[in-house]
C-alpha cells in the first residue's frame, strides 16, 4: 500500500493494481488539481495522451449508444457488442504499458469477420459517401480515437491489439453506416 496526496491535503491509501476495473465514486474531488487517476491508480495531467485516448474511446461509445436504437434492428446487437468491446479497449489503454492485453487478435478477427460477411452481401463504394446520421458520426469519432491511441504509442508502449481493433472498428462503421443509410448520397464533385 501506498500514500498519496490528495486535492484536500489529506493522505489516501491506494491499494496496488490487481488488473481489476474498478469504478470509481461519483465526486472524490480528485481531479480540481487538474489531474486523475489511470487503471494503475497513477495520478497523470489531465491531458495527458492516454487521458485523450480515453476520453476519445469513451465519446465512440455514447455516439454508438445514440446509434443503436435508430441503427436496424438487426445490427443493434452488434453495436451493443462493440461498446462492451470498447470497455476492454479502455482498460489497456489506462493500465498503461503493464496492460493485460483484454483486446486481443482474436477481437480483430471479429470486426474482420464481421466487415467480410457484410462485403458479399453488398457492392463495394466506388465514390465518396456523404456523411448521414450517427454510424458516420461513430466512424470518424473513431478515427480520433485511433488517431489519439497511436500518439500515445509514440512514446509509450500501448496493446498493439487496441490499435488494431479502432482501425477495423472504423472500416467496419462505415460499411454499417452504408448499409444502414439504404442508400447513400454520393458526394458530387463542383464542376471546374
Amino acid at each position: 500500500m501506498r500514500s498519496q496526496a490528495t486535492a484536500a491535503g489529506f493522505q489516501r491509501t491506494l491499494k496496488p493494481w490487481t488488473g481489476m476495473v474498478r469504478r470509481a465514486g461519483t465526486a472524490t474531488r480528485l481531479g480540481d488539481l487538474g489531474t486523475t487517476s489511470l487503471g494503475a491508480g497513477r495520478r497523470v495531467p489531465k491531458t495527458h495522451r492516454r487521458v485523450e485516448a480515453l476520453g476519445a474511446i469513451d465519446e465512440l461509445s455514447c455516439v454508438l449508444g445514440l446509434a443503436a436504437p435508430e441503427a436496424p434492428r438487426a445490427m443493434r446487437p452488434l453495436l451493443v457488442s462493440i461498446q462492451h468491446d470498447l470497455f476492454d479497449v479502455g482498460a489497456d489503454v489506462a493500465a498503461g504499458p503493464r496492460a493485460h492485453g483484454r483486446v486481443t487478435a482474436a477481437s480483430v478477427r471479429r470486426l474482420e469477420a464481421e466487415m467480410a460477411r457484410r462485403a458479399r452481401r453488398r457492392a463495394p463504394v466506388r465514390r465518396f459517401v456523404v456523411p448521414a446520421g450517427w454510424l458516420h458520426l461513430a466512424r470518424a469519432v473513431c478515427r480520433r480515437a485511433e488517431l489519439r491511441l497511436w500518439a500515445v504509442a509514440e512514446r509509450d508502449r500501448v496493446n498493439p491489439e487496441a490499435c488494431r481493433y479502432l482501425n477495423r472498428l472504423s472500416s467496419l462503421l462505415f460499411a454499417l453506416a452504408v448499409a444502414a443509410a439504404g442508400r447513400p448520397r454520393r458526394w458530387t464533385p463542383l464542376a471546374r
